[in-house]
């Protein structure tokens, strides 16, 4: 099919969440808690819907289960990704993600949650968790149990553009002042090792310091990641990860620049400016799949894109 699959956004109203989904992309945010957008998702807790051309109006998860063929008919149960913009105007909360045997056996048949984050914009000073300082499992459960959460975790300083793989088993937590673009699983199974003893409501929110030790790697290793440029004429593309899950390129075309579709299905976040897809207008804040079969699509303008595909 030679149609662009162009996406809707679904919010999440978060208790760490703002506004600069609203601002920054003129999404029609439903308040000033806005801490996601989920904006190519298939997952049952946010169904995309779809803005134009032959399914208009249908979700994304009603197009996979009615039409496989358009993803290359893969016999896999659930579309495998799921990708966010994540606006953080306050700390998340420090947590964990099983991989898929574990989260199979323990959360009723579901993925695990392999996931990884290219920084949008950041406050000059902000940072991130990724991993933790523990040897062994021993010292990472007495760690816990004693909570000593500024000894465990590993923080680590931020700019526009970085980027991280967080593999299943890695301690992490997004904090304040980030913007993100989260590439991930098919999945939202998270486990909360430590909320900073915030309310909601007047309580605590849950935590699941049992299921977060069993499944805590020790000790943390970073994950490699891609450092594959392209120099093209009106292009740069960057691989920023390969791995068994995913691959994700950073686009930045000041000209035009070729996608080619050979993949299952590609999935393309527009991240700045605008410019054109084989005719198609697209902007900041667009969201958009290729088909399985599509062919090459011709980007023009002045644009930086994200590209994702198993």
């Amino acid at each position: 099919m030679r149609e662009l699959i162009f996406l809707q956004p679904v919010f999440k109203q978060m208790l760490w969440g703002g506004s600069r989904l609203g601002t920054e992309y003129g999404y029609p945010i439903p308040g000033d808690h806005t801490g996601e957008a989920w904006v190519v998702s298939a997952h049952k807790n946010g169904d995309c819907p779809i803005k134009n051309g032959s399914f208009q109006g249908k979700t994304l998860g009603w197009l996979w289960e009615n039409h496989p063929e358009l993803f290359g008919n893969t016999g896999q149960e659930v579309f495998p990704l799921l990708v966010k913009i994540i606006d953080a105007r306050d700390d998340l909360s420090i947590q964990v993600h099983p991989d898929d045997a574990y989260a199979r056996e323990h959360e009723n048949g579901s993925l695990g949650k392999t996931e990884c984050w290219y920084i949008l914009d950041c406050d000059p000073d902000a940072t991130i968790v990724v991993g933790h300082n523990a040897g062994t499992k021993d010292e990472l459960c007495r760690m816990i149990d004693e909570k000593r959460w500024m000894d465990l975790i590993k923080i680590r300083p931020i700019k526009k553009g970085d980027f991280f793989q967080i593999e299943p088993g890695t301690v992490h937590a997004i904090r304040k002042g980030t913007l993100i673009l989260e590439t991930q699983q098919n999945s939202d199974i998270t486990y909360r090792l430590y909320d900073y003893d915030r309310l909601q409501d007047g309580k605590p929110r849950e935590l699941h310091l049992q299921k977060s030790k069993d499944v805590i790697r020790c000790p943390h290793t970073d994950a490699a990641t891609g450092t594959e440029t392209v120099q093209g004429e009106g292009f740069t593309r960057r691989t920023l990860i390969t791995c068994p899950l995913y691959q994700v390129d950073k686009w930045d075309v000041t000209g035009s620049a070729v996608l080619s579709q050979n993949h299952p299905f590609l999935i393309v976040d527009v991240l700045e400016g605008e410019g054109r897809a084989d005719g198609h207008p697209i902007r900041k804040g667009d969201h958009f799949l290729l088909p399985w079969g599509y062919g090459d699509c011709l980007i023009e303008g002045n644009v930086s894109l994200i590209t994702s595909h198993t």
